[in-house]
Order: structure tokens, then C-alpha cells, then sequence
């Protein structure tokens, strides 16, 4: 039987998945957003010259997720960041509280030996919308 309460969230303005999966799946009252990884949505290219600018990618796809769902950053609460490499821990916090702010989800941080595409971080997240 389908479920009707499962619906698919999609938008041009986040990469498209490179993988059998959705950007978001909405159910309920719940959004699960899918990592996303430091791709330009326009070009399909790596955003990969520093972990500055690919967390600021990774965020801005997920804020281009969170949008097309009608969310925004004040309704995730919870997310999950991969890295390859924990010594960039600072320097995504700094980047990640300029998105988040005061509304600080639930959080992991998760050291990894490799991501896709040969990305330095990932994120997920889930939302309540």
C-alpha cells in the first residue's frame, strides 16, 4: 500500500542526487534531508578549494532543501556532520552558527575516512515542519 504521507521534495536549486535517493522526503509533519556535499547545484562541479567553502555550499544546499519545503534553518532539529578531518572542526562551527544561529538543533559530528565525490564534509538533517 502506498504511503500517502510521504511525499518527495525536490528543487533545481539544490545538486541533483547522484545516487538512488531523494533531496528530502516529507512525512508528516517531518522533512529528512539528505547529505548534501559541497556541489554546485547550477554547474554540478565541487565546491572543494577550502572546508570554508564547502560548508558554505553543503549550507546553502540544505537551505535550498529546507526552502522548497517551506522550512527554514529554525526548523531543523537535528543534523549530522560527517568530516574527513576533525581538525576543520572550528572552522565549521564558526560557518555553521552564522546559518543556524540561535536556534542550535541537536548535532553529531562524525570524523569519516571518505565522502562521495571526495568531498571533506557532509551534512544531514531533519526537520519539523
Amino acid at each position: 500500500m502506498k504511503d500517502i504521507n510521504r511525499i518527495v521534495i525536490h528543487t533545481p536549486d539544490a545538486p541533483e542526487p547522484i545516487g538512488p535517493y531523494s533531496q528530502a522526503i516529507k512525512h508528516g509533519s517531518l522533512l529528512f534531508c539528505s547529505g548534501q556535499i559541497p556541489l554546485d547545484p547550477k554547474t554540478g562541479e565541487m565546491k572543494n578549494d577550502s572546508i570554508e567553502i564547502e560548508t558554505r555550499q553543503v549550507i546553502m544546499n540544505i537551505q535550498a532543501v529546507l526552502k522548497a519545503a517551506h522550512a527554514d534553518f529554525e526548523h531543523v532539529v537535528k543534523t549530522t556532520i560527517f568530516l574527513t578531518n576533525l581538525g576543520d572542526f572550528a572552522k565549521v562551527n564558526s560557518i555553521y552558527e552564522e546559518y543556524f544561529g540561535s536556534s542550535k538543533p541537536a548535532r553529531s559530528t562524525i570524523e569519516v575516512k571518505a565522502l562521495p565525490k571526495g568531498a571533506n564534509i557532509e551534512i544531514e538533517c531533519i526537520a519539523q515542519l
